[in-house]
């Protein structure tokens, strides 16, 4: 029997590639809201990011999820990111 295929994705930030679940995924939703999605499921474009608080500053930052997701994002989110670690 074949052993299971591990998805991989890319952090936004570091563009390390890390297996699914040690990436936190934000997700602006069709109707343009922005969420963070523990689950890695929810419907809408999503952008990965390593559980590090480094790597949550840089994103603040640098504004790289604006661009992603072609959304403004507000500090609420990056509060809750830090609340998931």
């Amino acid at each position: 029997m074949k052993p299971k295929k591990i998805p991989y994705r890319s952090c936004v930030v570091t563009k390390e590639k890390f297996p699914k679940q040690e990436l936190i995924r934000i997700v602006r939703t069709p109707e343009g809201n922005i969420i963070v999605d523990t689950t890695g499921k929810a419907n809408g474009r999503g952008a990965y990011l390593k559980k590090d608080l480094v790597v949550f500053e840089k994103a603040k930052k640098s504004k790289i999820l604006n661009r992603i997701l072609e959304v403004e994002i507000n500090d609420e989110i990056f509060d809750e990111l830090k609340n998931t670690l």
